[in-house]
């Protein structure tokens, strides 16, 4: 045996991890025993011999020999280190297995892959906050703050429902600004959306059960839902919102109903107030939870916003969902979950068994935020803002693209759709040649929640985008469209 062959081969090989020599003779070794390159019976070179091949310190051989003696690939008799028997390694077919045999379980194969971590700035990504314009200096003055006020026996494992500062806070500040009917003790504290979506999930329905999610609607339930093994059922939206049929109720009745009532993601439309009404007497007469996602609520720009569907009835079968992601910023992952009162002790059971404890600073932090009217103050002052952003976009599409395109969901929220009018443009190509000019144009027939979507267009975000800027953002996204393939030819 060519120790030296061997030994150099396996160092070129790996030498991106990082592993130090002693590991590297160790695992080559290993790998050769597996291979049958040494076959049981072997006598390895004595250890000196063998480090002065190899060019190596003899402590080095020596560390590799006990490691395989320990895993019993090797044994020591009167003539030295003896390679044992042991199963052979199956040859590599060099074959991608499948999904399921890679340890995912088919319920969360084919999820929609999200946007990598470049691309979330800029225009035109969806869900993100104007970043530099958070307060920064007055945050570090409140976490400076609150770790400064932490005793000792805070630094222990926190309550698996949250601070109870940050509870009684955001209670407070929902009914206020919401008109949510809760008091702290329904509020539960969690690492953001989609924390909450797999909580309220698991928690709230059997394996089997059918959820009603909107169609188009938002890929983060949808994930949710797989996760749970839910039965999904896409319920079509119009200019209203979700727009259940009585069929719907008949043929799909539901366990969970989930819905984004004062911004529909991804259309924007909003929920009227009828219909909201009409929701909820239906889920109470065929016993089904609303779950209110209110993800950007606070941003409405036409009009006075509409309570929270939680609040419009006694004891209305809704839990309701916040984030402060889009009010504050997403790395501050943190968001919460209101239950009606029957459920919160057993959401309390719940979370103490199995929800992650801590964050501590990060949320008392928040609550004074809350509490000393700052929150309040920067909510106002990004709804100005993104509102002359909306403003500068939606002139510079009816400048560029008014006969091309009509636009949905203007009035509320972070972002807005342009659906194209010829529906022979593939969004997903024009999409593609946005993103190779450094703009995130979502696609909208991407977003259907069961089947396909007829509809073809664009997401766009605007809270990150300047108003000087949209000018030349729409010429450039203009520019594209006349030249991008029809769908029945895309493929070809």
């Amino acid at each position: 045996m060519d120790y030296s062959l061997l030994f150099n081969a396996y160092i070129a090989q790996h030498a991106q991890h990082g592993w130090s020599r002693q590991r590297l003779l160790h695992e080559c070794l290993r790998s050769a025993i597996r291979q049958g390159r040494l076959t049981a019976g072997t006598l390895l070179a004595p250890s000196r011999a063998l480090a002065e091949e190899l060019q190596v310190a003899r402590n080095t051989v020596l560390y590799a020999y006990e490691q395989l003696a320990s895993e019993g690939y090797v044994h020591s008799d009167r003539r030295g280190t003896v390679v044992a028997t042991v199963p052979l390694q199956a040859a590599s077919a060099h074959v991608v297995p499948p999904a399921v045999q890679a340890g995912l379980a088919q319920r969360v194969c084919n999820l929609r892959t999200p946007p990598t971590a470049v691309h979330l700035a800029g225009a035109f990504v969806p869900g993100v906050p104007a970043l530099d314009h958070f307060p920064l200096a007055l945050w570090r003055r409140m976490l400076e703050r609150a770790w400064r006020s932490l005793t000792p026996a805070q630094l222990n494992y926190g309550d698996a429902a949250g601070e109870w500062p940050l509870r009684v806070a955001v209670a407070e500040h929902l009914r206020a600004a919401r008109g949510v009917v809760c008091d702290a003790a329904q509020v539960f504290i969690t690492d953001g959306t989609q924390s909450s979506l797999d909580m309220c999930l698991r928690a709230l329905a059997d394996v089997g059960d059918t959820i009603w999610i909107e169609h188009p609607g938002y890929a983060g339930a949808l994930a949710a839902a797989r996760g749970a093994s839910l039965n999904v059922a896409g319920i079509e939206v119009d200019e209203e919102g979700i727009a259940p049929q009585p069929d719907d109720w008949l043929l799909r009745p539901p366990r969970l109903i989930y819905t984004t009532p004062s911004h529909q993601y991804p259309l924007g439309s909003v929920l009227s107030l009828s219909r909201r009404i009409a929701l909820i007497e239906a889920a109470r007469h065929a016993g089904a939870l609303i779950i209110e996602d209110d993800y950007d609520s606070e941003f409405r720009h036409d009009g006075a916003p509409l309570s929270a569907m939680q609040g419009l009835a006694d004891d209305a079968p809704v839990v309701y969902l916040g984030t402060f992601s889009k009010t504050m910023f997403p790395a501050l992952r943190i968001g919460f979950v209101v239950v009606p009162a029957i459920l919160a002790p057993a959401f309390a059971q719940m979370r103490a068994q199995s929800s992650a404890r801590g964050r501590v600073g990060e949320q008392l932090a928040l609550a004074e935020f809350l509490r000393s009217g700052q929150f309040a103050r920067h909510v106002r002052r990004m709804r100005r803002l993104y509102r002359q952003r909306r403003d500068a976009l939606v002139a510079a599409l009816q400048r560029h693209l008014g006969q091309h395109v009509t636009l949905h969901g203007v009035s509320a929220g972070m972002h807005l759709v342009l659906c194209f009018r010829d529906q022979n443009w593939s969004d997903v190509a024009i999409s593609q040649r946005l993103l190779e000019q450094g703009m995130v144009a979502e696609p909208l027939s991407a977003k259907a929640t069961q089947g396909s979507l007829a509809l073809q267009g664009l997401m766009l975000g605007y809270a990150q985008v300047p108003a000087e800027q949209m000018e030349l953002l729409v010429k450039q996204l203009a520019a594209v469209l006349p030249v991008v393939l029809p769908i029945s030819t895309a493929g070809a």
